[in-house]
């Protein structure tokens, strides 16, 4: 007999119909996330045989919105976040006031009412985090300065669409006062504010201890549940308490774990379900769709589209552009943001409720959003060629000219404090030396002084290659965060299998997780100032010690 069980279905229905079909979209060389929207379509409500519960999908997809931004978190620090304020702060502001004007004048057109036409409007100012991330992720530019200005983007954005979920109501009552609204305001600014403040001042110490506590039991499962724990833990009661959005809580408690040892296994152990609510969530996505929108409104549509991607596009371009950033920097951030997702449905979904929504408009965002979807792979490739055209961001691909001729040289990952003094050496040594660093400037100063330099993510097969990994003699890894230094060893001893791979570490731990990803030597700091302090007085180094 055949349990009625609506959760079990939904997810095994969703993640079969997400493999077959995301199977055969790689398989005509399209994104894998063309097929699970398609799955979606297949399962939804739209389409006959098969219907899905549309509503846990929704909540399902939500979980893997809640562990993505969970996962950036853990490559974030406060410290990154600030760095990027003064781009994302009014860049996002920006581009999301002349997105949203753009969508209340087609609204306008349509013959909408201002309050329904402004709300359409702003749902298709909002870029998705899913999307974005997961684009980001698949070609290794999170780590890189246009990926952290994105991020930054992207939480101003959560912070807008947190502000916009109070205010709406509010504003739909019709009799709202100028106070009333004023205080709906102040006192989101003081939930917000006070999660923070509880985050910082005490997340920053009970997590990072709770979790070490947890791994020094030995027990693999225990740790992963406790991984899941907190991020889902801190999202929900972020939500419950301070009524944040489950993303940002999410984000918050990844970027306070990030300062534990153990950030990098987090990361790991969290992935594989990451991954897994993701493609939930293209499910979920696929499933609101109703496709005769495109009979019934395709001129609407066409303009719909036209501001997500168009639109969104040329606007942040513009806004980094006139903010002094290059234009590769520029197209970056620009594709990053242009299409949207689950904060475009949870206002049109509230528009709905209230009844200030036109029935098309509903339609027209969700189409807009699966379009705007599909369409971002082919604009991250076209922002791709463009780029390797110009030696700014080399292809993933054997297509990529290796733009180095060195020969026996030493490869040098990150231009910091660590690495720019590694570089400075070598060359008063007079031994060749190729910088690869993801920051435009120090790049261009390298290369104005007559030396060679690489733009890109050195976690990139194309990004190696252009600095000769296959004539390098060395590889020396001087980035400080061990997950993303994990990323570079990975990828370099997959194409050098014998190279001579050195890194640095924080740790024991860091020690063993490096040199599980193939690392020849990592180097603890502690213990190689320990090393030369015994030499400094006639004795023998540790070496044991210095290895973890």
């Amino acid at each position: 007999m055949l349990h009625h069980a609506p959760l079990i279905e939904m997810i095994a229905v969703g993640l079969v119909a997400a493999f077959i079909l995301g199977f055969a979209a790689q398989k005509l060389r399209l994104s894998p996330i063309v097929g699970y929207l398609a799955a979606g379509l297949v399962i939804g409500p739209y389409t006959p045989g098969f219907v899905g519960d549309v509503d846990l999908a929704t909540q399902l997809s939500e979980i893997g919105v809640i562990l993505l931004m969970f996962g950036v978190g853990l490559h974030f620090s406060f410290k990154e976040l600030l760095a990027v304020r003064r781009v994302a702060l009014p860049g996002a502001i920006a581009q999301m006031t002349v997105a949203t004007a753009l969508g209340t004048g087609l609204g306008l057109l349509l013959g909408w009412g201002i309050e329904g036409a402004l709300l359409f409007g702003l749902a298709l100012s909002v870029a998705s985090t899913v999307v974005m991330l997961r684009a980001l992720e698949e070609r290794q530019l999170l780590d890189t300065r246009a990926g952290h200005i994105a991020v930054g983007w992207l939480i101003v954005e959560d912070l807008a669409m947190v502000i916009a979920l109070v205010v709406v109501p509010v504003l739909a009552g019709g009799d709202a006062s100028g106070a009333e609204l004023a205080g709906e305001l102040a006192l989101t600014v003081l939930r917000v504010g006070a999660f923070v403040a509880l985050m910082w001042f005490v997340g920053r110490r009970v997590i990072p201890w709770a979790l070490a506590r947890v791994a020094d039991t030995g027990s693999r499962e225990l740790f992963t549940l406790g991984v899941l724990a907190i991020g889902l833990g801190v999202a929900v009661g972020a939500a419950w308490m301070f009524q944040v959005s489950f993303a940002l809580g999410a984000f918050f408690a990844g970027m306070i774990l990030r300062e534990s040892d153990l950030s990098h296994r987090a990361a790991e152990d969290s992935l594989p379900l990451r991954d897994a609510f993701a493609v939930l969530f293209f499910v979920a996505v696929g499933m609101l769709v109703d496709p005769s929108i495109v009979l019934r409104q395709p001129v609407a549509l066409l303009a719909t589209v036209a501001i997500i991607v168009g639109g969104k596009f040329v606007i942040a371009f513009g806004l980094v552009r006139m903010l002094k950033y290059s234009r590769s920097m520029a197209l970056l951030i620009a594709v990053s943001l242009a299409q949207i997702g689950e904060f475009s449905f949870i206002l049109v979904t509230l528009g709905a409720d209230l009844e200030i929504l036109h029935e098309d408009a509903q339609d027209l965002v969700l189409a807009g959003a699966i379009i705007s979807i599909i369409l971002n792979p082919l604009l991250f490739a076209w922002v791709a060629r463009i780029l390797a055209r110009k030696n700014a961001l080399p292809e993933d691909a054997d297509a990529g000219p290796v733009s180095s001729e060195a020969t026996g040289h030493v490869i040098v990952v990150g231009y910091g404090r660590v690495g720019g003094r590694v570089a400075k050496a070598l060359w008063a040594a007079e031994i060749p030396v190729v910088v690869i660093d993801d920051d435009e400037t120090r790049v261009q100063k390298i290369r104005d002084r007559g030396h060679e330099a690489i733009l890109g993510n050195a976690a990139r097969a194309g990004v190696l290659r252009s600095a000769g990994i296959g004539a390098a003699r060395a590889l020396l890894v001087g980035i400080p965060d061990p997950l993303n230094a994990g990323s570079v060893i990975a990828k370099a001893r997959s194409l050098e299998p014998e190279l001579d791979i050195v890194t640095r570490g924080h740790g024991t731990r860091d020690v063993e997780y490096l040199e599980g990803q193939g690392a020849s030597r990592v180097l603890v700091g502690v213990h190689e100032v320990a090393d030369l302090m015994v030499e400094r007085v006639g004795g023998p180094p540790n070496e044991s010690e210095a290895r973890g």
